[in-house]
């Protein structure tokens, strides 16, 4: 049973969504900015930070749009959660977002919020755009 929390994040970020997806979805991009390293193989990406791995299962992707994962922890616990990071462009003002879903502990959900916009801030520089 998930016991985890569901949340979601916006972050407007100053790059091409076709740029910024090479930055989501491809492990060099990722090792940018995510993660020390990332290696893959097929649909297994292994994250690598200061010497731990974690390993996540891609989920799906949508070309140019958005990548879904889930921890090989939490599949092996049974859990249903994933971390989404999806690319999403205003119709009218063109102003490109991220949209981050992921799930963390009741306790621990503003711990994981702050984790993401220092991985965000990490991003927009390794993009130019901070």
């Amino acid at each position: 049973m998930d016991d985890k929390i569901k949340f979601d994040i916006e972050f407007p970020i100053h790059a091409s969504p076709q740029l910024l997806y090479q930055y989501i979805s491809t492990p060099s991009g990722l090792s940018e900015w995510f993660s020390d390293n990332v290696n893959s193989r097929g649909e297994l990406f292994t994250f690598i930070w200061d010497g731990s791995e974690e390993k996540a299962k891609l989920l799906n992707k949508k070309n140019g749009e958005r990548v879904k994962f889930r921890w090989l922890e939490d599949e092996e616990d049974g859990l249903t959660c994933y971390f989404e990071i999806r690319i999403q462009v205003d119709e009218i003002t063109k102003d490109v977002s991220l949209m981050v879903t992921d799930f963390a502990e009741e306790d621990e959900v503003d711990e994981a919020k702050m984790l993401w916009t220092n991985q965000i801030s990490s991003l927009k520089q390794v993009l130019g755009s901070a």
